[in-house]
């Protein structure tokens, strides 16, 4: 099959430029001017939109047993949303409880999406415990393609680490070319703070703020990197909030740590104030770190213009707020973590990044696309459009003016975060390896046609 995208104005991390895009089976064959159609091949004329190399959204929770419930979206909907939003890769983390081991959870998140998923994915490796099988379980894993992992500082006694156990992951993967991700909030500090507040009769959503405040994520970044130094393991800091948080990054990063930096869409648009809403409202903007301040957000789209923060995630997470989310009602330390925002990250950062002049075209590209890539072992498979790669690709309508609703989401969840929130761009068409997946906000591909994607390890991850 093949597919021809006529005078795109193709943009990459680092260049722009017009031409035609020839794809052949799940690469892209040819880049010039002038290509004349072959015959029986599909042609789309992108004049006047960029086209840019598929998104990758690089922290997602898909199948997410969590805080006494699950994650509504599976993988049928979950990446059919990603896909909608022009998301064509996704990675998800792989969170199994302390009692499984490391090779039951691999296995058991990798049955989640076989058959269902609709764009290519891969896996972060939770390290959730590290005893005596812990090692050779994880070998098995990277050997099977998966050269990250994730830890969480935070969520004592269920998937957090202790210290001792930071040092042995960290260590093998140091050992292995592995980048680890991680969770980066002071656990002890987070138990102490919510025992306080709920003595305190502080039981409502906007406790969750003070159990979490920026000097508890500092710590967390500054104790992630401490370790980081001594193993010469290359870590990145995921869902970094607040200004603090950034400025024990950079420290590290300046004293020769190799340590990169996410941030998420909603830190970007939403303040504190939106989980101070009142009457429970405010449970559906409860995540983890919380919302911050108003003053953090230019301190972050600055970041990330001046490359200090690499990648715009979403660590999606969707709970319903009807079913789910007022678990916690009577005490804010049980409401399920985390929004769904797959579906939308794209369309508002470019909204709010390129159209506000925040950010260029290309720094667009850079952070929610090739950043991801080059971190984390996929580059130039995906991240960038050049011969070679694989036909991931994303026709952009700049003239698309709409606003986000969850009555119109995709996304498998009974609200939306960014409700209301005006959008100015959206993807026109997104293809996967070559073939259209989803149309003007409509999924059209092939459920189940989405790829496991193996990575290679290296001796320094992220280059």
């Amino acid at each position: 099959m093949q597919l021809l995208i006529k005078n795109a104005d193709i943009v990459n991390a680092d260049s722009r430029y017009t031409a035609d895009i020839l794809c052949s089976g799940d690469t892209i064959a040819r880049i010039d001017r002038g290509i004349v159609p072959p015959a029986g091949a599909e042609v789309i004329d992108a004049a006047g939109r960029p086209v840019f190399p598929g998104f990758i959204d690089p922290h997602t929770h898909i199948y997410l047993p969590f805080m006494g419930t699950f994650a509504r979206d599976d993988y049928e909907t979950g990446t059919k949303a990603a896909l909608v939003g022009g998301t064509t890769t996704i990675f998800e983390m792989v969170c199994p409880k302390r009692e499984m081991s490391h090779a039951e959870g691999f296995a058991l998140w990798r049955r989640q999406a076989e058959g269902k998923a609709c764009c290519d994915y891969s896996f972060h490796m939770g390290v959730t415990r590290f005893d005596a099988a812990s090692a050779d379980q994880l070998r098995e894993i990277v050997a099977a393609g998966v050269s990250s992992f994730k830890v969480f500082l935070a969520y004592k006694g269920a998937f957090g680490v202790d210290d001792a156990e930071l040092w042995r992951t960290l260590s093998l993967a140091e050992e292995l070319g592995v980048v680890v991700t991680a969770h980066c909030e002071n656990e002890t500090l987070v138990a102490e703070l919510q025992a306080r507040l709920l003595a305190a009769g502080r039981t409502g959503t906007d406790a969750h703020h003070d159990s979490r405040p920026p000097a508890v994520e500092t710590e967390g970044v500054s104790h992630l990197c401490s370790f980081a130094g001594l193993t010469g393991a290359t870590v990145y800091v995921v869902h970094l909030s607040c200004r603090e948080a950034l400025e024990a990054a950079v420290a590290a990063r300046e004293r020769g740590v190799r340590v990169f930096v996410e941030t998420l869409i909603q830190y970007l648009l939403l303040d504190k104030t939106w989980a101070e809403r009142p009457g429970f409202e405010g449970a559906k903007y409860v995540m983890s770190p919380p919302l911050r301040d108003v003053a953090n957000q230019d301190v972050l789209w600055h970041a990330l213009a001046a490359g200090l923060i690499q990648t715009v995630a979403t660590d999606h997470a969707p709970f319903d707020f009807a079913s789910q989310k007022p678990l916690g009602r009577t005490d804010f330390t049980r409401i399920p973590n985390g929004i769904p925002a797959i579906e939308d990250r794209v369309t508002l950062l470019w909204t709010h990044g390129v159209r506000r002049g925040r950010l260029t075209p290309e720094q667009f590209v850079a952070v929610a696309s090739t950043n991801a890539a080059r971190i984390f072992g996929l580059w130039p498979r995906k991240g960038v459009i050049q011969p070679g790669g694989e036909a991931d690709l994303v026709v952009w309508d700049p003239e698309y003016r709409g606003t986000i609703a969850a009555r119109s989401q995709t996304q498998a969840v009974d609200y939306n975060a960014f409700e209301g929130m005006a959008i100015e761009g959206r993807p026109a068409v997104v293809t996967v390896r070559g073939q259209v997946a989803a149309r003007d906000g409509v999924f059209c591909g092939t459920v189940g046609r989405g790829r496991f994607l193996r990575r290679p390890v290296g001796t320094h991850p992220g280059d």
